[in-house]
């Protein structure tokens, strides 16, 4: 037997006939004329190359190879039916696979943002992948992931980037510091101060440069950490200060001020990101829409921005 010579309509007519009994009862079934599908089941015998039909009992039923041919149809068309339902949910963004890079700070937000949505789309299946902006940026020239979430999102006409949320900078110091009670406070009374940064390529360093840059200014004295929490940690302890994302504040401030330094909190934000030239995948834009309409309930108000609704629209 040739199975390029089979089709589904063959064998969707075949089961027909085997279910009803008869060419007459398979043709109203199946809206088709009585001659049609005789046609039909001349060509499937013709191509299995065995009886597949005898009558009795003024009935057609299926011969040794019939049965065997209808256990086989029914396994296969059986199998495209339910392809076909989770084509629908998938298309609809209700089953599927999402992958996502985010820079290390949004691991503060997008877990909570990911959860409600696993609560409405449990079928779709998340890999979340965490690193610095270097790393993320790698992934995005190398088109890993299908959404990204960056502070200071890559340029070229290959990316689309929408802000979605507030991400402040913020000064701070350990609780006891000298500056914290220290009324119109600058950054030139601190610079001799030691500063704990991030390591080169981190989006928050290169906004501090910038500001820095922009102040004509140099600090004296620097350490570098490549973790948030470490930081946090590491200024508590009384090793210095930093530049820091408020967001990574908000887990805990214990033994951390916010110093009133003029110029901050620095003005930046999240944005999320995707490759024009790399196709979305239903669960993809199922996020996205998500997003749209609950991020919200997701985070802080203090952190939304009012075009958020529009996101959906955007991408």
């Amino acid at each position: 037997m040739d199975i390029r010579h089979l089709s589904f309509r063959l064998l969707q007519v075949y089961l027909h006939v085997v279910q009803t009994g008869s060419v007459s009862a398979a043709a109203r079934a199946l809206h088709l004329t009585q001659p049609t599908v005789s046609l039909q089941l001349k060509k499937l015998t013709e191509t299995v190359g065995e009886p597949l039909l005898e009558h009795r009992d003024q009935q057609m039923v299926p011969t040794h190879v019939g049965r065997a041919l209808y256990q086989a149809a029914a396994d296969v068309l059986g199998r495209f039916d339910d392809f076909s339902l989770y084509l629908e949910e998938a298309r609809s963004g209700q089953v599927g696979q999402l992958s996502i890079a985010i820079v290390t700070t949004a691991k503060y937000v997008m877990p909570r943002i990911l959860g409600g949505f696993y609560r409405l789309f449990p079928k779709v299946n998340v890999t979340l992948n965490i690193g610095n902006r270097a790393h993320i940026l790698s992934r995005f020239e190398q088109q890993l992931d299908d959404l990204y979430l960056f502070s200071h999102p890559p340029s070229g006409q290959t990316t689309q980037a929408v802000r979605i949320l507030k991400n402040p900078l913020q000064l701070i110091a350990p609780a006891d510091h000298w500056a914290v009670q220290q009324p119109d406070l600058t950054l030139a009374q601190l610079k001799n101060q030691r500063f704990l940064i991030r390591e080169p390529g981190s989006a928050t360093r290169l906004m501090f440069e910038s500001w820095l840059s922009s102040q004509g200014m140099d600090l004296a004295n620097t350490m570098q950490i490549e973790s948030n929490e470490a930081i946090r940690l590491s200024v508590v302890s009384g090793l210095g200060l930093s530049v820091i994302s408020a967001h990574t504040l908000h887990q805990s401030r214990e033994g951390i001020a916010v110093l009133p330094v003029a110029g901050f909190p620095l003005e930046s934000h999240w944005y999320l990101v995707r490759r024009k030239d790399r196709r979305m995948p239903h669960a993809a834009r199922q996020l996205v829409q998500y997003m749209a309409e609950h991020l919200q309930d997701c985070v802080e108000a203090e952190w939304m921005l009012p075009d958020i609704t529009q996101l959906s629209q955007q991408f």
